[in-house]
């Protein structure tokens, strides 16, 4: 199902995502760099669907979205005083921070790696989902591994077809570069992938 969200829907097209979400569909929708795919972090089969949707290899988990950072227990076992000086700065925004995974969370989201990636999404469709729905939510790239991240509605169509069950139109999304990937679980910023926010940033914290 496609769906035209505008500023005179918003609020019902948060409503028919987030129950979307909770019944264990697949939704994709606009972030501020490129569309991602959303599922409910805690939906075991939905997780697994979007894996296999995705062709993903199983040793990459999957990034997470949170509207606040009150949300980060449910995820994450400890966010050290760097972590939260990054945040601090850069959140909400294309940074996309890896911390000490917390026990029990799905394997899908930490590779068995007892780590997770997680970032409040800039001004963008994906920051309004995840602020209304209260629970954290995959927002991995709408693409199938190693095809280009789709930039618009009709290229995620594309690449699924009806194997999602929303698609939220929110038109043509800046694009350029991706989030920025730091690793800081152990209280250094180390860069996995340098993205919107460039390497230069963080130059006296890197190792």
């Amino acid at each position: 199902m496609l769906i035209k969200v505008t500023e005179a829907n918003l609020k019902g097209v948060l409503k028919k995502t987030i129950e979307t979400l909770n019944n264990g569909g697949i939704v994709a929708f606009p972030t501020e760099t490129f569309y991602g795919l959303g599922v409910r972090f805690d939906k075991e089969e939905s997780l697994k669907k979007l894996y296999e949707l995705k062709k993903r290899p199983e040793e990459k988990p999957m990034p997470l979205i949170i509207g606040d950072r009150t949300l980060l227990p449910i995820i994450a076992e400890s966010v050290n005083k760097a972590a939260e000086s990054l945040m601090d700065k850069f959140w909400p925004g294309p940074l996309t921070m890896i911390l000490k995974a917390k026990e029990g969370l799905s394997s899908y989201l930490t590779a068995g790696t007892g780590k997770v990636a997680v970032r409040i999404p800039g001004d963008s469709f994906a920051l309004h989902l995840a602020q209304e729905a209260g629970f954290p939510i995959t927002a991995t790239s709408a693409n199938i591994s190693g095809m280009p991240p789709a930039e618009d509605a009709e290229t995620v169509m594309e690449y699924f077809g009806n194997k999602i069950n929303i698609i939220i139109d929110g038109g043509k999304t800046q694009g350029g570069l991706p989030s920025t990937i730091v690793d800081i679980a152990g209280g250094d910023v180390k860069m996995l992938r340098e993205g919107a926010i460039p390497r230069s940033v963080f130059a006296k914290q890197d190792t």
